[in-house]
């Protein structure tokens, strides 16, 4: 069973550490900057690659350091994402970041994840996760890839009106969902 329960992060407001800048670095950064392209991101690395350099190339939200891994790079810090290529330090940064109540994902190791970094679509402000419990990142690739293809491109002109709408809507609660569950249950309706 998936326990996992999806949240979305603004870290553009949070301060993310990034410990390795080689492939698998590399990868991290790009999806946190997809996602997300104002996102808070210090990235530590001994070696940092020159395409982890151009992407980060630019962007003054994205610091790199030149540096082993030490627990001081930790500080002041909201997640923490461990991307070397050694397993050793990677679960020192796991056992740091825990001490400290830091939420942390290490590359390709589940046991050692508070957090996954699933497969996203994004078509403007709609933003759908994909998760496969880190049992099969290809199986969330296909899916997103999917996703990508069935949603319409224009989907964020419907989510502004609909916006538009209920803002002009009165009543508590309960009356604003009924009038847009009115509204919107054209969109699942099976078309005969």
């Amino acid at each position: 069973m998936n326990e996992l329960y999806p949240i979305f992060l603004k870290v553009n407001q949070l301060n993310v550490l990034l410990v390795g800048a080689g492939k698998v670095g590399l990868e991290k950064l790009t999806f946190l900057l997809k996602s997300s392209p104002n996102a808070h991101v210090t990235v530590v690395a001994k070696e940092i690659s020159e395409e982890v350099r151009q992407l980060a190339k630019g962007k003054s939200h994205v610091t790199l350091i030149v540096d082993a891994y030490q627990t001081k790079y930790l500080g002041g810090k909201h997640i923490v994402i461990a991307a070397t290529d050694v397993t050793e330090t990677n679960h020192e940064i796991y056992h740091d970041a825990k001490e400290r109540y830091l939420l942390v994902n290490v590359a390709d190791t589940p046991a050692y994840c508070d957090f996954y970094l699933g497969g996203i679509v994004t078509k403007g402000n709609v933003k759908i996760a994909i998760s496969t419990n880190g049992k099969s990142p290809t199986t969330a690739k296909r899916l997103r890839q999917l996703l990508e293809e069935v949603i319409p491109e224009d989907i964020d002109d419907l989510v502004n009106n609909l916006n538009e709408y209920r803002k002009t809507l009165k009543g508590d609660f309960e009356e604003k969902v009924e009038l847009m569950n009115k509204i919107t249950e054209t969109l699942v309706r099976s078309k005969n």
